[in-house]
């Protein structure tokens, strides 16, 4: 029997207000949540941290939300990723889920839908956890 760990999310945006509405919002619903306002924040909190799903916005100063999402997936390929987009600029959202976002929402997004997107991002997390350790007990079986 699988145990499921209760989903920890992370908020990555410039916009201090949003992160800390958001973070409560998302805490009320029995949910943990993270905040980093950058996308070095966020990479090196993901070091430190266990994440299931990160919620960034596409468009920050410094390292945008593409090229965090690059790097998370490159290091951390598990956590699931969904691109927050406030300009309604397709494109990046676009270039996100090619590079491996699991969806995308544009904001302003209502608590549920992000928590709804999240749950979904994490039960893919959950599902292909399961898959590894089962091909890993498997390899294991035919030592």
């Amino acid at each position: 029997m699988v145990t499921m760990v209760k989903m920890r999310i992370m908020l990555v945006d410039d916009e201090e207000r949003f992160l800390q509405t958001t973070q409560k919002m998302i805490t009320k619903k029995g949910y943990d949540a993270l905040t980093a306002t950058s996308g070095a924040e966020c990479l090196k909190k993901l070091e430190d941290e266990l994440v299931h799903v990160v919620i960034l916005d596409v468009k920050m100063p410094g390292m945008d939300g593409v090229e965090t999402l690059k790097h998370i997936k490159q290091r951390f390929p598990l956590v699931e990723i969904i691109m927050l987009t406030g300009h309604a600029t397709a494109e990046s959202a676009v270039e996100g889920l090619k590079l491996g976002a699991t969806d995308y929402l544009t904001k302003p997004t209502s608590i549920d839908e992000l928590i709804a997107k999240a749950e979904e991002a994490y039960n893919k997390r959950v599902v292909l956890e399961q898959k590894i350790q089962m091909a890993e007990a498997m390899k294991k079986s035919h030592i």
